[in-house]
């Protein structure tokens, strides 16, 4: 509950517009923050959606994607009303981000030409071959324009009639602006940047511009990828139709400015405050990605990492995996019908902690007790699958017990991840000082980091706006805008996080001893999925 001073001053920040506005689109949830001029959430909205399988291809419905925006706003228009008896009819900054990578292409009517593919797909792996080879680069199967590539090769009919193809922010920020730009941290998932003039890539376009199934399209690359902006630059304004898209109710008013739309990796170095080189950030939800600000260059490519810019123009590592929480949720889940067929039904939330810090208990063993499982959903690039199945396996030796277990579970979706950060910190010899976490598994007080931090073997700290996310962090590069002659670095340090208190976890010796053995045994143990995808449907 608000005291009388913050009623007031929030107040005065909605009639002035002094209130920044941040909607990301994850790969659950559709989220909104909307934040006063101290950068502190005065209204917040939430959708959720899924993504399904068409056609052997992870999509989402755009329709579906436009309601849930729509909703989040009217949550956050109706609370503003509801707590201030104000009208939200004008906001000082609005920034889109959603997940990175996919492809959305359309033709020169602005007409979509293929459903949504998202980061998720892995058919593109021709693609990655083929572009990472000749850029001596690592092309992710997720990155756009793999996907654009692959289309290519497989001749697909729309190829020839792209006139635009963007990101799911771009495409958003596109339909209510008319600006066809893109963050520079989203950017750098689309296609090679050059981190001199902060723009596409030019050595790369010509590279691929020469390959001879993009020679021959009647469209040349670099007109139809967006124009890459830096955190803080203008990138349009809310147009007429923008307006009725994001507000139907007809309250807000056109004209508001926008800023670059931007990917979930950079909403979440902003959310941690993870921009400066040394610097990292791990983010966790339907899939996790640790990006860490470099302090020089890589040596050469890594298939096992990405190399991502930061909202500002540094350059960055990420390892990314593609299955994090979907299993370790379907767990949760069958525990929460367990509870209700004893009728004993407990609510979520208290499940989720009793779990985690039951992987935590003073029996379980560090290692997991020799349990193992594997959370994939879905294809994983960084342990070799095209497809994914769910996998608990045990010996006759195992020990099976709930810490066991719930350790097992927190440890197999750490794994992924591991593979790339492996490579960051022992072939290439990367320090990191610390790594901050934030996503809803964080939420858990210290559990999450401590699994984390015997994970990567370094101190994982979180923050109150761990659970926060992306929205907020794309509200905080909203309020940006406004601010001249400052860097974000100094920005975020000086003024967003002066006074926001943290809590670290340092790694355990016998948890990191304890996840080495799981992660040996893990990557061992990989031909059991092999086996499952052959043998399950």
């Amino acid at each position: 509950m608000c005291d009388i001073s913050s009623v007031s001053s929030n107040k005065k920040d909605i009639i002035n517009a002094n209130t920044y506005l941040g909607i990301e689109l994850g790969s659950t949830r559709i989220k909104g923050a909307l934040i006063n001029g101290q950068y502190q959430v005065i209204a917040e909205g939430s959708y959720k959606w899924e993504n399904k399988l068409e056609n052997g291809l992870w999509t989402y419905d755009l329709s579906d994607a436009w309601h849930g925006i729509q909703s989040v706003f009217s949550q956050i228009s109706n609370q503003i009303n509801k707590d201030y008896q104000l009208r939200l009819n004008n906001i000082g900054g609005i920034g889109i981000s959603a997940m990175m990578h996919g492809y959305l292409a359309f033709d020169n009517r602005n007409k979509l030409l293929v459903p949504f593919r998202t980061w998720r797909n892995t058919n593109t792996h021709d693609a990655h071959r083929i572009l990472s080879s000749e850029l001596n680069l690592n092309i992710p199967e997720r990155w756009s324009i793999a996907h654009l590539y692959q289309c290519a090769l497989d001749e697909e009919e729309h190829v020839h009639n792209v006139a635009f193809f963007t990101t799911l922010s771009g495409y958003i920020h596109w339909k209510l602006t008319g600006k066809k730009v893109l963050g520079l941290s989203d950017a750098s998932g689309m296609f090679p940047m050059d981190s001199n003039s902060l723009s596409w890539d030019e050595n790369a376009l010509n590279k691929i511009e020469n390959l001879p199934e993009i020679s021959n399209q009647p469209w040349n690359l670099k007109d139809i990828l967006p124009t890459p902006l830096s955190a803080g630059e203008f990138a349009g304004r809310l147009t007429v139709d923008g307006a009725s898209l994001l507000d139907p109710s007809g309250i807000l008013n056109p004209g508001i400015p926008f800023v670059p739309p931007e990917g979930d990796a950079a909403t979440g170095m902003v959310a941690t405050n993870t921009l400066k080189p040394g610097t990292g950030n791990v983010s966790a939800g339907t899939s996790i990605f640790a990006t860490v600000v470099l302090k020089r260059p890589l040596s050469k490519a890594h298939k096992e990492l990405d190399i991502v810019m930061t909202p500002d123009g540094h350059l960055s590592a990420m390892s990314h995996a593609n299955n994090f929480t979907t299993d370790l949720n379907a767990w949760v889940n069958l525990f929460a019908q367990f509870a209700d067929a004893i009728r004993k039904p407990i609510s979520m939330d208290l499940l989720y902690t009793s779990l985690f810090n039951s992987a935590v208990d003073n029996g379980t063993e560090f290692d997991a007790g020799g349990n193992i499982n594997y959370c994939f959903s879905s294809g994983e690039f960084q342990a070799g699958l095209e497809e994914g199945r769910f996998v608990f396996a045990r010996g006759p030796q195992a020990k099976l017990s709930l810490g066991n277990f719930m350790r097992a579970q927190l440890y197999g979706a750490f794994c992924p991840v591991t593979i790339g950060m492996n490579v960051l910190t022992k072939e290439e010899h990367v320090e990191i000082d610390s790594l901050l976490g934030h996503g809803g598994i964080f939420a858990t007080p210290e559990v999450s980091q401590r699994i984390a931090s015997a994970a990567f073997g370094v101190p994982v700290t979180t923050m109150p706006t761990a659970s926060e996310g992306g929205s907020w962090g794309m509200a905080i590069l909203a309020s940006y805008i406004r601010r001249k002659n400052i860097t974000l670095i100094d920005f975020l340090q000086n003024e967003v996080f002066a006074h926001v208190n943290s809590v670290t976890v340092f790694p355990r010796k016998d948890d990191v001893e304890g996840f080495q053995r799981y992660f040996e045994q893990f990557m061992r143990s990989l031909p059991i999925e092999h086996a499952a995808i052959a043998t399950m449907p």
